[in-house]
């Protein structure tokens, strides 16, 4: 099975395949928009691995019955410092789980990691306690020395596991047996860690040039021909 040579239909998708941008961080640090799931592909080189959390199947009560769909759980993930998570329901289990990884990638986030004591070595756990909540379930992320590992139940430990925290402390309550909001509200307490901020943030910041801005040349010249 030969697959096609990939089309990219935004600005940002040309900007990568040409090699323009060659890190994910370039992405995050302009909060660009990604629409398009081969972006990651490319960016991140085969390192990303995926995992179905779970499939689910879900009726919708018709005149004729009841039409049953699934719903597919992805989470994908480096490990080291990028996660993502996606849903996806359809007629067939294939199509849910494609369709979930392609949200996934979608999807994907950064994670910041940091220490719990002194700086030393690589970050290896979350920078601050982060909460978050969907539906009745809290998750909380508390910051753990080194060595101890991810005192988790099953689903964070493998979510906490695949955005590359290596010790960590958790807390939760409310229903976690429904898998959909416990994932969701380990994702959203992951997404939290770059919007906390710490002092060693508190240098000024050196905005730079968008990549839009800067390529504009570029984008300006590859954009004629397709619509001649």
């Amino acid at each position: 099975k030969t697959e096609k040579e990939w089309v990219p239909l935004t600005k940002l998708g040309r900007l990568v395949k040409a090699g323009k941008i060659r890190r994910l961080e370039e992405i995050y640090l302009h909060s660009l928009p990604i629409k398009e799931p081969e972006i990651i592909d490319q960016l991140t080189e085969g390192t990303l691995k995926d995992e179905v959390l779970k499939i689910m199947p879900v009726q919708k009560q018709t005149r004729a019955g009841q039409r049953t769909r699934f719903k597919a759980f992805v989470a994908v993930g480096d490990q080291n410092g990028h996660l993502g998570l996606g849903v996806k329901c359809s007629k067939e289990v294939a199509t849910a789980i494609r369709g979930a990884i392609i949200n996934a990638k979608l999807s994907l986030i950064p994670i910041r990691r940091g220490y719990w004591g002194n700086n030393i070595g690589q970050p290896h756990t979350v920078p601050v306690k982060v909460t978050a909540k969907c539906g009745s379930v809290m998750v909380r992320l508390i910051p753990a020395p080194r060595g101890t590992g991810i005192v988790s139940s099953p689903l964070p430990k493998k979510l906490l596991h695949m955005a590359g925290v290596e010790d960590c402390y958790t807390c939760s309550s409310g229903q976690t047996s429904t898998l959909g909001n416990f994932a969701k509200a380990t994702y959203a307490a992951l997404s939290k860690t770059y919007s906390f901020l710490t002092p060693d943030l508190w240098t000024p910041t050196k905005y730079t040039k968008s990549p839009y801005q800067e390529h504009t040349d570029f984008l300006a010249q590859e954009a004629l021909p397709n619509r001649a």
